[in-house]
Order: C-alpha cells, then sequence, then structure tokens
C-alpha cells in the first residue's frame, strides 16, 4: 500500500533511460533500467525501483483526520456525508538512506500553493508524511533538528490556519520504548495545535502482532502524557493497514485504550489485483466496496470509528466506478467511517498514475470533480 504505492510512484518512462522519479526495475518490469544523468535505479521494495536524485530514495506517507469516536456505535449503518475528505502530501519523507539529507536533492516539503488550491477544492484534511529519521537524527530518544521541524511545522501550519486538520504521518519502527520517546518528543511540538491528528506509524507489516499492539499503545500514552489530550490519534494496523484484511489480521487493536477517547483506526486500501496500488487497473466496478466491507463491520461490531487514510485508483472508467463505489459506501456507513485521504499530492510525483497535485496531476485532472463531491 502506502509504502507500496510510492515506490510504483512517478512512473514515466523515456525511451533510451528512464527519466526522473521513474520507474527503473520490480517485479516483471520490463521498461527501462537505466536512469538519466544524475538519477540513480533506487530498489525500493521488490516490486519497484525508482530513479532518484544521486542514490537517492524511497519514501512514506501521512495520515488522516479526525471525529471523536461516540460513546456508543449504532448496530446498523446510518447514511450521511463523510467528516472529512482530503489528500496525502508526500514529499517531506523522500530521501531514504540519505540523512539528514539536503533540502531539494534528497527532501522537500509540500507547496502552500498546491495546498491552497485543494483548500479551496473543499478538501479539509491532509496527511503530511515526513521521515522519523530526519526528525530525530540517530535514535529515537535524540533531540530534533531544529531546521526539519521548523519547515513541518510551517506546513502544518499553513493546513490549520486555513481551517483543515493536519495528519502527521512517520515511518515504521519496532522499538516501543524509542516509539515512546519519539511521539513524547513530536506531540509536545504539537500539543497547542488541536487541529493536528497523530498518526502513530505508517503501514506496519511482517511484524508480530502484539508488538503492533504495544507500538500503537505506547504511542497513544507518550501523546497523551506529553499533553496533548484534546487532539484525536489515528492508529494503524498490521500487514500495511489494510482494509481489505483488518477483521482477520488485526483484531486485537480492540484493546487499544485512549484516556482522551479519541482514537481513530486508520486504514488504507487500493483496488487493483495485489492490493498494493501499483497498478491503474482495477479488479473491477465493485471492488471498492467489496474490500471494504469486512473492515466496516469490524468497526461496528466493536464500537470503533475507522478512517481511510490511503486510497487511489487508475485514470479510467472502471476504476472510476469502483472509486465511486467505495465512496458511497463509506458515505452510507457514516456512523462508523469518518472520511478518507486520496494517495497522494507532492511537487515531486511527475507523472505517477495516482498524482493528486494541481494542476496537472494524472488524479486530480481525471478525479477531482469525483471527488470533491463528496466534501463535506
Amino acid at each position: 500500500m502506502r509504502s507500496f504505492i510510492i515506490s510504483s510512484a512517478l512512473v514515466g518512462l523515456a525511451t533510451a533511460a528512464a527519466s526522473p522519479y521513474a520507474q527503473c526495475g520490480g517485479t516483471n518490469w520490463s521498461g527501462d533500467v537505466v536512469c538519466e544523468s544524475g538519477y540513480t535505479c533506487t530498489v525500493s521494495n521488490e516490486y519497484y525501483s525508482q530513479c532518484l536524485p544521486g542514490t537517492a530514495a524511497s519514501t512514506t506517507l501521512a495520515t488522516s483526520t479526525t471525529k471523536a469516536a461516540p460513546s456508543s456505535t449504532p448496530t446498523t449503518g446510518a447514511a450521511g456525508k463523510l467528516k472529512w475528505l482530503g489528500i496525502n502530501l508526500s514529499v517531506a519523507e523522500f530521501g531514504t538512506g540519505e540523512y539528514p539529507g539536503v533540502w531539494g536533492t534528497h527532501f522537500y516539503f509540500p507547496d502552500d500553493s498546491a495546498i491552497s488550491t485543494l483548500l479551496e477544492q473543499g478538501y479539509n484534511i491532509f496527511r503530511v508524511a515526513f521521515s522519523m529519521e530526519r526528525l530525530v537524527a540517530d535514535k529515537l530518544t535524540n533531540t530534533v533538528a531544529a531546521d526539519y521541524l521548523k519547515n513541518l511545522t510551517a506546513t502544518v501550519d499553513y493546513i490549520t490556519d486555513n481551517g483543515a486538520y493536519a495528519i502527521l504521518d512517520p515511518e515504521i519502527i519496532t522499538d516501543v520504548e524509542g516509539f515512546g520517546s519519539f511521539w513524547t518528543t513530536v506531540a509536545t511540538a504539537f500539543k497547542s495545535n488541536e487541529k493536528v491528528i497523530f498518526d502513530t506509524n505508517n503501514e506496519y507489516h511482517d511484524m508480530d502482532q502484539d508488538l503492533v499492539l504495544n507500538l500503537n499503545q505506547a504511542a497513544i500514552d507518550a501523546i497523551r502524557g506529553a499533553g496533548a489530550t484534546s487532539q484525536y490519534i489515528f492508529a494503524e494496523g498490521n500487514s500495511w493497514s489494510g482494509a481489505h484484511s483488518w477483521n482477520t489480521t488485526n483484531g486485537n487493536l480492540a484493546g487499544l485504550t485512549d484516556s482522551a477517547d479519541k482514537l481513530i483506526y486508520e486504514m488504507h486500501q487500493y483496488l487493483d489485483s495485489d492490493n498494493s496500488g501499483t497498478s491503474d487497473v482495477c479488479v473491477s466496478t465493485t471492488i471498492g466496496a467489496e474490500r471494504v466491507s469486512g473492515a466496516t463491520a469490524w468497526l461496528r461490531e466493536n464500537g470503533k470509528i475507522g478512517f481511510l487514510g490511503e486510497f487511489a485508483g487508475g485514470a479510467n472508467s472502471q476504476c472510476e466506478a469502483a472509486v465511486t463505489g467505495l465512496l458511497d459506501h463509506l458515505e452510507e456507513n457514516s456512523d462508523v467511517w469518518e472520511g478518507a485521504l486520496w494517495w497522494a499530492a507532492g511537487p515531486w510525483w511527475a507523472d505517477y498514475i495516482y498524482s493528486f497535485e494541481p494542476p496537472s496531476g494524472t488524479g486530480y485532472t481525471y478525479y477531482n470533480t469525483l471527488l470533491k463531491s463528496y466534501a463535506p
């Protein structure tokens, strides 16, 4: 999912050499494997390699926003408008392996002008991906890198000063104690901004299920312990936080506790054959609603609230029908679903199949009219 998707980003091809940020390798890849001068073919995972500056990077993304969970959940669906609809902003986490990295070369920050355009279209929540390793160098218990935090804060403030919510979305870690320390640091920096949402971690995967539970709980406890008691927290699950497998994989996460009672479960869902979001081909016109229906039942049975932190589909009629069905399902079950975020916008996504970067991103030009019709 998101990690896969980031991998699948910027899929542009050149005839002699792959263009900057284009795919250059991966399972069953048959296109160019050499990048243009100044770019290196960098492995993101077994499915995807990408042309990045120098020996650069891959990425990670960000999380979603919020509303307080009700004290009790209805036993039947409740149709209505979603509370939040927005876009993932991905670029500050680019440059994996290059720490602290060079601003403008290995990483960047979202453009205020692009955010402004998206705000004008009616989107009211944005998930800001950032790099743990860049914010706290070497160890999670270290102090923050002041310049990186300053730029991250400026992006968050721009979003929230304009009335929208900003989700802070870091990358994966397995150190429970260090994770708590990291979240104490981050929550302390943002505890006065009530429109900030804390996404515990992007897409846990291939991990012991008890560890996923313990990491989430450590983050929740640290955030509340730092004095951030008015903001929502988004907890993600194992198996890339996939909605399609949530009810069979992440059942123990129903045991998470939050002293502020503002915990929301963030899931991700793509519509291609392997749920990875690396293809613009959707399985069917109905696959969107089908893949989240089990998660919907889990949320209702456990009295929980969910948020779809990543979704996307290719720019074609079959995917458009699937995306429409997905959003219709969320609205029809808005008693347990608070909202959703498209993956993804960002100034370095070039001709990526889902790019929502205005004004010319493939996803933005094809889907903006549809998506904004679901905005609150």
